[in-house]
């Protein structure tokens, strides 16, 4: 036991001080035309310009899961805030069936100095790929996130 929480430890302190490993989990919320959606959210930054999120958000009577790839880069002088554009899959469960979303995204993504607060902004619309297919513009993402 003693050996499974030091290794734990010096992972943490490992991911937490790594320049290429940077992980971070909070809220996120998925609104615009239709419901809104709320739930957990996770990225990982794999390298200085590529990252991972996952979402798992509920609202209307659905639960949906999102995973995107993202290419992020910072805008100059302008002290934490980058950019990003990103796409993925979104399935979606409820009211007796499963939907498959194509969602890309473009958003802005702010560090709060040294505070370890991550917040975005993007706008993510939604192709529902399926029999009628259709096409949402107006969705929106907020993002609220805790890095560690």
């Amino acid at each position: 036991m003693k050996k499974i929480l030091l290794l734990a430890v010096a992972g943490m302190f490992y991911f937490a001080n790594s320049a290429s490993a940077q992980t971070s989990a909070g809220l996120a919320v998925d609104f615009g035309d239709g419901a809104t959606l709320v739930g957990p959210s996770i990225r990982h930054m794999f390298t200085k310009n590529a990252a991972g999120q996952a979402e798992l958000t509920f609202g209307g009577d659905q639960t949906f899961v999102g995973a995107y790839y993202q290419y992020q880069a910072g805008i100059k002088n302008s002290g934490g805030l980058n950019y990003y554009l990103g796409i993925g899959p979104q399935l979606g469960f409820g009211n007796g069936s499963t939907d498959f979303y194509i969602r890309p995204m473009a958003g802005l993504d702010y560090k709060l100095g040294t505070a370890p607060i991550d917040l975005s902004f993007d706008w993510r619309p939604a192709f529902y790929v399926g029999d009628n297919s259709d096409f949402t513009a107006a969705r929106f993402g907020l993002g609220l996130r805790f890095s560690f």
